[in-house]
């Protein structure tokens, strides 16, 4: 007989687990979460999970420390209650910006985290656009990594541009935007409009962690619509740099596909009184109060749904987080 399904929603975006419940039609196990005097997380599981398939869904979004120390308090829970089974459903992965060593004395902190997850309890990790496809490989166990792409692809048709070109904000990004122009050519091609879409990347310098400059454009957005696509949007910096270089070498309109909206400081304030015509975002992070006019969220609380429903039944998940070529 197969084991019973638990999913627990972490206190990292309620209202994110509420909306994957729902499809899945299914309410989640209750937890009781407190604070002791000194700040320390208390918890307890108030439902039986004695072999039974637990499914946590917990982003690590700001605080992030408290929010990933929250999620390993409830996987150690899990484990010591005998789980069967316990997938950390993570739909914004932080700390996966430190991947590597890029001068001395620095941490690789996403593999740190990897090791603490697993050392936890973790089974299975099910997450969302990693800023880095590496950091599935910090992981010694299975890692899922959805991609919103389907989605914002969706979202950017249904503004009806005629010539567009999709544009990477860095180096690293060029495959994913790649892919995305190319699922954004075949979705024109069966309407039966003209399925070119080019390519772009900007050239950034990173003066610190929170300081980007565009300095150099490689691809010819002259005329177009711009889509900027890109995993996370932080302070809105490098996003505001790259929407004013590619509107001074002649592009028509730029608007941006961000899945992680952590929208730091005043973050918000700067991408509404900045040229970007739209910023379309998830609802993997809860948005900041007072968000302006010109971020759309598109929820990928479905995506989550099917792939947590695919893991339960043993069914592939492929489909619903590998890039189309």
């Amino acid at each position: 007989m197969d084991p019973k399904r638990v999913i627990l929603a972490g206190s990292g975006n309620p209202d994110f687990a509420f909306r994957v419940t729902e499809f899945l039609r299914e309410a989640p196990g209750r937890l009781s979460l407190g604070r002791f005097p000194d700040g320390e997380t208390s918890l307890k599981v108030e439902v039986n999970v004695r072999g039974r398939d637990c499914f946590i869904i917990q982003p690590t979004c700001p605080p992030v420390n408290e929010h990933l120390m929250e999620l390993m308090i409830i996987m150690d829970a899990l484990r010591r209650a005998s789980a069967f089974r316990i997938t950390a459903v993570i739909p914004y992965f932080g700390y996966s910006r430190q991947d590597r060593k890029d001068q001395p004395r620095v941490p690789i902190t996403a593999k740190l985290v990897a090791d603490l997850l697993t050392r936890a309890g973790a089974d299975r990790v099910l997450t969302m656009d990693l800023h880095a496809g590496q950091v599935q490989g910090f992981f010694d166990i299975p890692v899922d990594n959805l991609t919103a792409a389907p989605i914002f692809a969706k979202a950017v048709m249904g503004l009806g541009f005629k010539q567009i070109a999709v544009a990477s904000p860095d180096v690293g990004g060029v495959k994913n935007a790649r892919s995305f122009a190319q699922r954004l050519e075949r979705l024109r091609e069966a309407r039966g409009e003209p399925g070119k879409v080019d390519f772009a990347v900007v050239d950034k310098h990173r003066r610190g962690p929170d300081d980007v400059a565009a300095v150099n454009l490689i691809g010819d957005v002259a005329e177009k619509s711009v889509v900027l696509l890109d995993d996370q949007v932080s302070t809105g910096g490098s996003l505001v740099e790259a929407t004013e270089m590619l509107l001074s070498r002649g592009a028509r309109e730029v608007v941006a596909a961000v899945t992680h909206p952590i929208l730091a400081g005043d973050g918000a304030a700067k991408i509404e009184n900045s040229r970007l015509g739209a910023l379309f975002v998830t609802d993997t992070i809860p948005l900041p109060p007072g968000v302006g006019r010109k971020i759309k969220v598109c929820s990928v609380a479905g995506l989550f749904a099917a792939a947590i429903d695919a893991i339960y039944k043993n069914e592939s998940v492929s489909k619903l987080f590998v890039n189309e070529s």
